[in-house]
């Protein structure tokens, strides 16, 4: 069992020589321990001090033990509460226990009872902790595993999201534009020890630049025009949490200077206002921008870097995680066909071909968009016609010169060629169509549907070493 002098119990009687006895014996076993002699009071020291356990009378004026039980199993469902009954109450002490109380003791009892039925609960909580701390554990490698992807990458991605989540230093998560860096923070908080607090989400770019402090460090009424009431700011709501400042690399100098302060001091104060406020909070902030790039160029302060830095995340883009794409593809195939009511077989072969050929610029969020667009003008199953031009390009370029040849034999003309490959592939097509007509560029500028002299000018730009045959 924990440290005793770790563990703080609560006891609730009305009555002062049940207190005194209580909190005598629970001293001498090395508890710490506070009272209260009414209901009200007692929630009150339940939201303050947070017990490990609470030992709690029946019988009370005004708020009796089953509301005060009542409105701890709201605030804190996990913690243990021990009635103490007389033997005319035991209906009471039953109903109590089917609330949810741990245990009872009927009055008089045996002060060596009451010390085993208390370790017992503590015993009983330490093990619901563990259980539910590893089951979080277990629930965020998982989901962030599911949400992200399979691969290698990923993999190694959630280790660190596993080894700095535990401790409290401050993370700074680096990636493209669309990897997924809001997941990796949230994972961060979900798997710390503050997840029972906020995580405050903030998108310093989205914030006006005259808005940002007051909205960081809130304010007080008649601090600006339209201030017309105290405001907290989200330094304050992630207190015991923690704070995700995304695309942080969009705040200016001074606020910059501002934000190092709080880091350092744990202290804010609101505008129009000289009191500092104690905050307990962990930084996460994320970038699309290499930042060490913005300090060296004066843009970011090197300070607030090494203290935001702590401990860096790379988010590999999608180009780098090839074996994720297919596996993110369905996920959102199979959300999107939920949304929009469709039900489709999933992707042809050559659409799994092209999905990953593309190198994603977008990342994941692209991905996304271009799998949900898919579904939404796809029939039975998704097929390239079913993507944007960006994919339906790729195609194309990415045609072996056999299948080029297919194409000209159906009679595909120039134009057509020309809007869909790359540029890089000219040469190529056009070597291979005078190849099929022997050199005859007439007959070549004739299957292509192209101008004869708009043919020759191509080939002696491009220095081929097919000629014309005499006569033509």
């Amino acid at each position: 069992m924990a440290n005793k002098n770790l563990k703080k119990i609560l006891v609730v009687d009305d009555e002062a020589d049940m207190r005194w006895i209580l909190t005598n014996v629970l001293k001498k076993e090395g508890y710490r321990v506070i009272s209260a002699d009414d209901g009200k009071k007692a929630v009150q020291k339940v939201i303050e001090n947070d017990p490990d356990i609470i030992l709690l009378d029946i019988r009370m004026p005004e708020m009796d033990g089953i509301q005060v039980l009542e409105k701890v199993r709201e605030l804190n469902p996990s913690t243990p509460v021990i009635i103490i009954t007389a033997f005319t109450d035991i209906k009471n002490a039953v109903r109590a226990m089917k609330l949810g109380a741990y245990d009872y003791l009927i009055k008089p009892f045996d002060n060596s009872e009451l010390l085993l039925i208390i370790e017992r609960a503590l015993e009983k909580k330490a093990l619901d902790d563990e259980v539910k701390y590893l089951r979080n554990a277990l629930e965020d490698r998982t989901n962030l595993s599911m949400r992200m992807g399979k691969s290698t990458k990923v993999d190694e991605l959630v280790d660190k999201v596993k080894k700095v989540a535990s401790c409290d230093f401050s993370v700074l998560i680096l990636g493209e534009s669309g990897t997924g860096k809001e997941l990796v923070a949230e994972a961060i908080h979900r798997y710390s020890t503050r997840r029972m607090g906020q995580l405050v989400e903030v998108d310093c770019g989205a914030i006006p630049e005259t808005l940002i402090e007051s909205e960081l460090f809130g304010y007080e009424r008649g601090a600006f025009t339209g201030a017309y009431k105290r405001k907290k700011g989200y330094f304050e709501a992630a207190n015991k949490g923690t704070l995700f400042l995304d695309e942080i690399s969009n705040l200016s100098n001074s606020i910059q200077m501002k934000m190092l302060r709080a880091i350092q001091n744990k202290k804010i104060t609101h505008l129009g206002s000289t009191e500092l406020i104690l905050v307990d909070v962990r930084i996460v902030c994320a970038s699309n921008e290499d930042i060490l790039k913005l300090v060296e160029k004066g843009t970011f302060r090197r300070d607030l870097f090494y203290r935001i830095n702590e401990f860096r995340i790379d988010v590999p883009p999608l180009r780098e995680r090839k074996d994720d794409i297919l596996y993110l593809a369905n996920m959102f195939l199979k959300e999107a066909s939920e949304e929009l009511s469709k039900k489709l077989e999933g992707f042809s072969e050559e659409a799994r071909k092209l999905l990953l050929l593309y190198d994603w610029p977008g990342n994941v969020r692209e991905l996304k968009n271009v799998v949900r667009r898919s579904v939404l003008v796809a029939d039975e199953i998704i097929v390239p016609d079913d993507f944007p031009d960006e994919l339906k390009k790729l195609e194309l370029s990415h045609m072996s010169i056999d299948e080029i040849d297919h194409l000209v034999l159906q009679g595909i003309s120039w134009k057509d060629l020309k809007k869909n490959y790359q540029r890089k592939f000219e040469k190529q097509i056009i070597e291979k169509v005078l190849c099929y007509t022997k050199g005859n560029k007439l007959k070549a500028a004739g299957l292509l549907k192209m101008d004869y002299k708009t043919l020759y000018n191509k080939v002696k730009e491009m220095g081929s070493s097919i000629e014309e045959p005499n006569g033509e």
